[in-house]
């Protein structure tokens, strides 16, 4: 359910009409709580209680609308949005004059239009922080081509240049510090123009579609056509432009419309590309952004600015396109409206289950059917409680890839773990259903779930760069948020609830067993435990089906399931102790309960510090914040060395800001990252296969770090050159 909207904003072009509105969304979300055990049999009890309350949280929708059916965008507004407190609409874009009487008749409102150039930069600014996969270069003759580019911290200084009508190039150095430095009148006007013109086409994309088959080089005159062949002289290329259009004056046939329009394509595109890169050496710029109706995320268009850009300027600076460019001036006009909550107080995440992806709407890569409504694009960016930022122990944060395999370049990679999500997904939705067992609906919402996320895998197979880079963390994350979408906000709770109860009962006897050991024997014991305690992972199928038919599998089990040689898993804690150590955990159970504390209490007893990071939110059966805290108070009950660690806040469990199995070190809590600067944090220990191995297998840090996982896929452990359950056990020091 979605409740009215606060306030809304209209965007106007030439040919799109970009809406955005801002709700608030009634959803589940699973709450655990620990029951008061005194003076029962808590062996016979569960350890904390579940329970599924409805929270309301913020949401930003953006919808495009053909201006075909702006009356049907109104009917929209009208119908779902307005409510009588609504005075006013906030409208942006060439547009906004020229429907501004039709808006105030049908709607009833008062137009009130922004200032376009600031809504784009505002705009701007919020994708490129908001967004991790919001910036690609585009490149035409590789086997992926959108390669899309690093987050940097700072994102300014930059160069926007914005194809409309006409250009605009704009030098922005802060939030709200910007110049108009230059511009042209030849833009997507020109273009639009003289192609109608030429080839009698008047829409934008049949006239991009003509230029996508047309050959410019029957129309334009070549170095080669001048000279016979490259000029060694001034070294260009025989097939370089030498003059647009220039063979229309001594050829006495006709030109194909196709032939025209590329040639105009290219005309116009270099033109842009040469005035783009004087300008930003001028201003010693090397990011170049280009937004504006012209890109519209069209590959030849893309394909010629690059070209022009990497000419002009002998390969020093990429031209960089955004995946959500026709949004800017309807995401700035909101941010603009929105001034007085301070949106950007807040971090945003993209929801990728109400989000379209890039290309979704591309005549000449992906058609795809409209609706009578008009609406064929859609943004979904959804306020997250708190805000995210770099763990500053990252060596270089603005070269941190999270990711270890880049599915959109491997596609052997790609087939395998698409095909490998497709058939676990009647698994996950039969776990969806069975985890609400007195829902009437439970089965129908699973169902829908399955469509949903099904047709989302189908998209990525033909586009696999719709949401940026495709990787296993962004499959896994696309699934958790259609699980949302349908109410499923926990389904291994009760598995979660009910190992963590008999992990538990086995804690004391795990550690009485560690501690008679003698100091070499322990560490190697407290480390196989952790591994041990790594293999029981629901999202692995070859786990989740042992668990399944073996529910008597456990610790000692796990253990002698592990491949590798013995002491070489040893971790050297001979010397000075840390001052702190930050420990990421993976799963509930016995991952947390008989892997993680015992090491963790092993630290505490040298001295060291723990901060024990545990997600904001559920994901898979991986342990959450608010679990972590009754199960620490659980073993606090029974050990004292976690008691007083606790007491003296030697012991600290924070959240981490994320709901996914994957790990994003440039996205984590801001409470976080301040407890690891004023701890001194010393150590980080990251666990399990989706932090250490599909993310962070080469994340650099600035401090010794240990990542450590079970190898529990197949295919994984033969392209890692081992089998399955081998162990990865990677211990780094920083150069000096």
């Amino acid at each position: 359910p979605t409740a009215v909207c606060l306030r809304n904003i209209i965007t106007l072009s030439g040919s799109l009409t970009k809406l955005a509105y801002y709700s608030t969304v009634q959803h589940k979300v699973a709450r655990v709580r620990s029951f008061d055990h005194s003076g029962k049999d808590i062996d016979n009890e569960p350890l904390y209680e579940i329970s599924v309350q409805e929270e309301i949280t913020a949401r930003l929708h953006f919808i495009k609308f053909e201006n075909t059916y702006i009356e049907t965008c109104l009917d929209f507004i009208k119908d779902h949005l307005v409510n009588t407190e609504t005075k006013v609409i906030k409208a942006t874009g060439g547009g906004a004059y020229k429907f501004k009487d039709l808006i105030e008749k049908k709607l009833g409102l008062k137009v009130d239009k922004e200032d376009v150039m600031t809504c784009l930069i505002k705009g701007c600014n919020f994708v490129l922080r908001n967004i991790p996969h919001e910036v690609f270069a585009y490149q035409k003759d590789s086997d992926t081509e959108f390669r899309f580019q690093t987050n940097h911290p700072n994102i300014f200084p930059y160069l926007l240049v914005n194809i409309g009508s006409g250009v605009s190039i704009v030098k922005v150095e802060s939030e709200d510090k910007f110049e108009w430095i230059g511009g042209s009148s030849i833009g997507g006007g020109t273009f639009w123009g003289l192609g109608a013109l030429l080839t009698k086409t008047k829409k934008f994309d049949e006239l991009l579609q003509l230029a996508s088959k047309g050959q410019h080089t029957n129309v334009d005159m070549l170095v080669k056509d001048v000279y016979g062949g490259a000029y060694q002289t001034l070294g260009l290329s025989g097939n370089l432009i030498a003059s647009s259009f220039g063979k229309s004056t001594t050829a006495d046939k006709e030109f194909s419309k196709e032939d025209m329009a590329k040639s105009l394509l290219h005309m116009i595109s270099n033109d842009i590309g040469q005035l783009a890169c004087l300008h930003a050496k001028l201003h010693n710029l090397d990011k170049i952004y280009f937004g504006g109706f012209f890109i519209r995320g069209h590959p030849v268009t893309m394909r010629t600015i690059t070209y022009s850009i990497n000419f002009f300027s002998k390969g020093e600076v990429q031209a960089l396109f955004l995946r959500h460019e026709g949004y800017l001036g309807a995401i700035g006009a909101f941010l603009k409206g929105a001034e007085q909550d301070n949106p950007n107080q807040y971090s945003w995440g993209e929801n990728y289950a109400g989000s379209s992806g890039l290309m979704s709407t591309s005549p000449d890569v992906y058609p795809m059917q409209r609706t009578r409504s008009g609406t064929f694009d859609m943004l979904e960016m959804d306020r997250l409680e708190r805000p995210l930022v770099n763990l500053p122990l990252l060596k270089d944060p603005s070269t941190y890839i999270p990711d270890t395999v880049d599915l959109t370049d491997d596609a052997m990679a790609r087939k395998y773990w698409l095909t490998c999500f497709e058939e676990a997904l009647d698994g996950v939705a039969k776990r969806a259903a069975a985890s609400q067992p007195d829902s009437v609906d439970a089965q129908e919402r699973a169902e829908k779930f399955r469509q949903k996320y099904w047709n989302k895998l189908q998209t990525l197979r033909q586009q696999p760069f719709a949401y940026g880079t495709l990787t296993v963390r962004s499959l896994l994350d696309t699934r958790e948020h259609c699980l949302n979408e349908f109410n499923f906000p926990d389904p291994y709770s009760k598995v979660k609830q009910k190992e963590n109860g008999i992990a538990l009962k086995c804690f004391q006897s795990v550690i009485e067993s560690l501690d008679s050991l003698g100091w070499e024997e322990r560490q190697f014991a407290l480390v196989k435990g952790l591994l041990a305690g790594n293999v029981f992972d629901w999202g692995a199928k070859a786990v989740s089906d042992v668990l399944e038919s073996e529910p008597q599998f456990g610790f000692e089990e796990a253990k002698s399931k592990l491949q590798g040689k013995g002491r070489s898993l040893d971790l050297d804690l001979d010397g000075p102790p840390h001052k702190c150590a930050l420990i990421f955990a993976d799963n509930s159970g016995i991952d947390i309960i008989l892997g993680v504390f015992p090491f963790v209490r092993e630290l505490l007893s040298r001295g060291t510090e723990v901060i024990l990071a545990c997600n904001s939110g559920p994901a898979l059966n991986d342990v959450t914040y608010s679990e972590s805290l009754i199960v620490t108070e659980r073993i606090a009950a029974m050990d004292p060395v976690i008691h007083s660690a606790l007491r003296d806040e030697k012991l600290l469990l924070v959240q981490t800001g994320s709901s996914s199995p994957c790990l994003d070190l440039s996205r984590l809590d801001q409470g976080l990252a301040v407890l690891v600067r004023e701890r001194q944090t010393d150590l980080v220990v990251i666990e399990g296969m989706g932090r250490a191995i599909h993310t962070n297998y080469y994340a650099v840090l600035r401090c010794e770090s240990l990542k450590l996982a079970v190898i529990k896929n197949s295919w994984l452990a033969d392209r890692l050159g081992g089998k399955i359950f081998s162990v990865i056990f990677k211990y780094e020091v920083p150069c000096k």
